[in-house]
Order: structure tokens, then sequence, then C-alpha cells
């Protein structure tokens, strides 16, 4: 999976089209045209076709619409990246969160998962986003999820960025295995049906005893070289229990819970 390299957007352009600070309207006789529009076509598209297909001529073609009337309304397609990104993020916490800080983290993983399933052409953007009003919400609702154990500010931001950090890294390495699972014509189950037997009949255990002990007891249990839920929820934990481990010194140091 690349990552898509794109004219740089223009950061006071983007954070005004972010904040919506001089939208431009309609024009009489036009198609009904607006900002929201323009970035919904173009999220439908990326979701389906990924980054790659996304241009300013596709997204007036599914408007349609000539493609310079979007020119009136998102300057280019690094801005309008910018906007499909936080518009992605709209939405993404619609319950009332948990009661323990544990729960909320493990709400804060699933949900951004959710996120890069839902539109897997984000992780092919840079990875600094500009701060717009979805952005700020779920930044916001996600220190939420660790406010009140005696953190610091820092040590409270470096927690949400370790978390999201995790599930990032987990969603790219699912991405590669779609990818890879649509060239091949195979999924994971196949590839062990039709390479484990024949790795069997050509590597002798005593060689490597512990790849063979493992690696046996793995495809029996999953019937897979790689199960990404099993392996997300086992990762999640482990890093939930090194949060662990430092809100309960910081919990010790004033005093217990």
């Amino acid at each position: 999976m690349s990552t898509q390299r794109n004219k740089p957007s223009d950061p006071a352009r983007s954070m005004a089209l972010l904040w919506r600070r001089g939208e431009p309207t309609s024009r009489r006789n036009k198609p009904d045209l607006s900002v929201d529009r323009i970035v919904a076509a173009a999220s439908e598209l990326a979701d389906a076709e990924g980054l790659g297909a996304l241009s300013m001529r596709r997204v007036a073609d599914r408007l349609g619409v000539g493609t310079m009337s979007l020119y009136t309304y998102v300057p280019g397609k690094g801005e309008l990246i910018d906007l499909m990104v936080d518009a992605a993020y709209a939405r993404m916490y619609a319950d009332a969160p948990p009661e323990h800080w544990r729960d909320r983290l493990t709400e804060v993983a699933h949900a951004n998962r959710r996120l890069y399933t839902r539109h897997p052409w984000i992780l092919q953007t840079v990875t600094m986003r500009l701060l717009g009003p979805h952005c700020l919400a779920k930044y916001d609702r996600e220190l939420a999820a660790v406010d009140g154990l005696g953190l610091t500010e820092i040590e409270m931001d470096s927690t949400v960025s370790l978390v999201n950090g995790y599930v990032e890294s987990t969603a790219r390495q699912t991405l590669a295995l779609t990818e890879a699972e649509r060239e091949s014509g195979m999924d994971v189950e196949q590839w062990w049906r039709t390479y484990g037997p024949l790795l069997a009949a050509l590597v002798d255990d005593e060689d490597f005893p512990l790849a063979s002990r493992v690696g046996g007891a793995v495809g029996a249990a999953h019937q897979t070289v790689y199960a990404p839920d099993h392996e997300f929820a086992f990762g999640l934990e482990r890093v939930l229990d090194g949060i662990q481990v430092l809100v309960e010194a910081r919990s010790a140091g004033n005093g217990g819970a």
C-alpha cells in the first residue's frame, strides 16, 4: 500500500473550508453544489475505488457538473482530501462513553478500527492532519477516556496516541492482507489449505522445532497463518495492560484510587 503524494494543500484555505468560513453559495440556475456535497461524493469515490482514483474530474462526473464548477467551492485535490478526512471523523462516537477507563479506551480502539475499515484510503494520506471541527471533537472525546486518572496532560495525549497508533498499525496490516488477497485471488484460509500441506511435505519439523510447533498450533486454531481479529484483540489487551501499569503508578503516587 503506497501513500499518495498529492500536491500539498494550502493550510489557510483548508482551515477556512474545514471551519466553513466564507463558503460560496450555489449560483442561480446551477446545480445545487456545496462543499458538503462535493466532499460526500469524493468520499464515496475513494471508498469504492481508493484514493488513487480520486480526481476533481471524477468527482464532478459523479455530481453531474463540469470540473471547473468544483473549484468555486474547493480549490484543489489537496484541500479536498483534508475535508474528506475531517468529515470521516464525524459520528465516530454516537453513544455515551463506558464508565471504566479500560472500556473507554477499548471503545476508542474499535471506533478507529471501524473508521479504517469504512475508509481505508485514510491510511494512504499523510498522517499530519489539519485541525478541523470533527478532528478536534474526536480528539476531545478520546482524551476524555483517560481524564481523571491522575495522568499529566502530556501522558494523556501520549496514551491516546499509543492506542491510535496501535490501531493504525494493525489496520495497515489488514489492508495489506486484503490487497494481497485481491491480487492473488486467494484468501488466507485458502492460502493455508494450499500451502500448508506443501510446506509440511518439504520441511522437517526437527530442523525448525519451534516454528513447526507454534506455527502448527496457530494453523490448527485459526485455519490460517494470520487471524486479524484475534491479533487485534490480543495486542490491544497488551497495550491496555501497559497503560494500566502507568495508571496504577499514578494512583499509588496520589495516595490510591
